[in-house]
């Protein structure tokens, strides 16, 4: 999630189609019906779980960007980021018995070392790594001393097909995971960043094996789903994709069939025009937030496809566990 708000920019080259929030249930509009047969892939895809409690960081774990962002939990964000919610929408997930599950980046808040235990603990209580695909965010690498802490922690659920958990964040991504006709890419967007910015970067290197990817992928005959942290489409200047026109370019000159981002804590569609057609892009709400006011409540994504190469079909259902 970005550290401080800001308005949103118009989005180019993705078309806004309908934001859905507090609208359970909106499929999209895409052509054909969804065939429910035991075929059907069905994946829940969550974000922004900010877990809590935030540990008590010593007074070096406070220099820099850590301060700032110390004072903004301490001011509301505690408040706001709940885990009876998050336990709310983890017993949803666990009731719809999903394929898979996808978790797009800030598992955690400030990057403290004491952190990224109790995040483990809770992947491994929302499955073991072959069911569960995880990308980081912006909190997750919040200062760059904390990186390795990530690959250490949480490597098993990125790690791609067959390949054992990588030696760093550099290796790790794009990865791949095929799961029957689905293709999981994760790419990650979560790099530190100087005080006040809550922005994403994916470079060159990892733009260019992601379009290789996608071809590859293509070539297959897989339904290519795109997992990332921030939403491939301007935001505002202070916490928005930096290289999102790349992105644009390589989903436009390669295709995919979904894309899934985190980070604006607002349950969106978009669409990019695609090699092959339009490209639905979903964002979500933060998992753990309260229905305070303040933002939008807590959702997840149940998203179905089903169809064949060419005729694939998508459909995407928010949901938001009562209170």
């Amino acid at each position: 999630m970005p550290d401080a708000a800001g308005s949103a920019q118009p989005p180019s080259p993705a078309k806004k189609i309908r934001d859905n929030k507090r609208i359970a249930g909106f499929p999209l509009p895409w052509p054909g019906k969804t065939l429910y047969s035991g075929a059907m892939f069905r994946l829940a895809h969550l974000s922004d779980l900010h877990i809590g409690p935030l540990p008590e960081p010593g007074w070096r774990e406070l220099a820099g960007k850590r301060l700032t962002g110390y004072l903004n939990w301490r001011r509301g964000r505690a408040e706001h980021h709940r885990m009876a919610v998050l336990d709310r929408v983890l017993a949803d997930i666990a009731g719809v018995r999903p394929d898979h599950v996808a978790v797009t980046g800030d598992l955690i808040n400030l990057g403290l070392a004491g952190e990224y235990g109790p995040a483990l603990s809770l992947l491994e209580r929302i499955g073991p790594p072959d069911r569960v695909s995880v990308v980081p965010g912006n909190h997750d690498a919040y200062i760059r001393a904390t990186l390795p802490a990530i690959v250490g922690h949480w490597a098993p659920w990125f790690a791609g097909d067959h390949e054992p958990p990588p030696p760093g964040l550099d290796e790790a991504f794009p990865f791949v995971r095929r799961r029957g006709r689905v293709a999981l890419i994760g790419v990650n967007s979560g790099v530190p960043k100087p005080p006040f910015l809550a922005t994403g970067t994916l470079g060159q290197r990892q733009l260019a094996a992601l379009g290789e990817t996608l071809d590859a992928l293509r070539q297959e005959g897989l339904a290519r789903v795109l997992l990332i942290h921030h939403p491939p489409f301007p935001i505002g200047w202070h916490k928005q994709l930096t290289d999102h026109t790349g992105l644009a370019a390589i989903l436009s000159r390669s295709g995919a069939e979904l894309v899934l981002h985190g980070h604006t804590h607002v349950g969106s569609v978009r669409q990019f025009d695609g090699a092959g057609g339009p490209i639905p892009v979903h964002g979500v709400a933060s998992a753990s937030a309260a229905d305070d006011g303040t933002s939008e409540p807590a959702g997840w994504n149940l998203v179905s496809i089903d169809g064949a190469p060419g005729a694939w079909q998508v459909m995407v259902e928010t949901r938001r566990p009562a209170a």
